[in-house]
């Protein structure tokens, strides 16, 4: 079951899961809707096994972001996760998994940034709260860390070059380029099965090593030095 806001494209992503994919628009903001979506996986597969949290929004001025913006984005990127979550447990069957998708700007500081960091952020800790609400019943949930990953925001910062955004890319992500979508994807796929049946409460980075590089960017300081000294000459 393919849930969402975007109608377009949950149609479409739910067409090439083949007959078996189903697709319900829904606000994640409005309790109501999360219930209809609930129900629906219900009675159309008789059973729930596994919840994504996936809803996001990226609207962040930082600190010139309004109380309403403040709101709303926490609204969707945090307490929708928490909703669903809560909701869908109640008919998730012992051994079920619930992922929610964080990001590794939830771990560093960034300039002109600051609420969806801090959601992100908040989302790593409600992962852990309901892991050990949750461990009594069998159900494990896991944070699932992307850094840069090929999607529409990105597309659109790279004004549509996958080529472009795999440069830009490579001086954060020791791998050198940008994640693709299905390479998260294996990764929550793997983390649903019984081979991860021990795995639960954390976060899993999928990043490239975006996460082990250090402030000099892989760049020795003696290699920063010798640019200074290009750049004062």
């Amino acid at each position: 079951m393919v849930v969402g806001i975007d109608a377009r494209g949950g149609v479409s992503l739910a067409e090439s899961l083949g007959p078996a994919g189903r697709f319900i628009e829904t606000d994640v903001t409005d309790d109501d809707q999360i219930d209809r979506a609930v129900a629906a996986t219900l009675e159309v597969f008789g059973r729930l096994d596994i919840l994504v949290n996936n809803a996001c929004i990226y609207e962040d001025r930082g600190l010139a972001s309004t109380r309403e913006q403040w709101r709303r984005l926490l609204d969707v990127n945090l307490v929708s996760a928490a909703i669903f979550a809560g909701k869908s447990s109640k008919h998730i069957s012992g051994g079920g998994v619930i992922i929610n998708l964080g990001s590794t700007g939830g771990k560093f500081g960034a300039v002109g940034r600051a609420l969806y960091p801090a959601s992100k952020a908040a989302l790593q800790q409600l992962t852990r709260s309901l892991a050990v609400e949750l461990a009594p019943s069998n159900i494990r949930v896991v944070t699932v860390s992307p850094a840069w990953t090929w999607s529409p925001s990105l597309e659109h910062l790279a004004n549509g070059s996958l080529e472009t955004a795999d440069r830009v890319g490579k001086m954060f992500h020791p791998l050198g380029r940008v994640g693709r979508s299905h390479e998260i994807a294996q990764v929550i796929a793997f983390l649903c099965s019984s081979d991860a049946s021990w795995i639960t409460g954390v976060d899993i980075p999928v990043d490239g090593g975006f996460s082990v590089l250090g402030p000099d960017q892989g760049i020795s300081p003696r290699d920063w030095f010798g640019r200074l000294a290009e750049d004062d000459a």
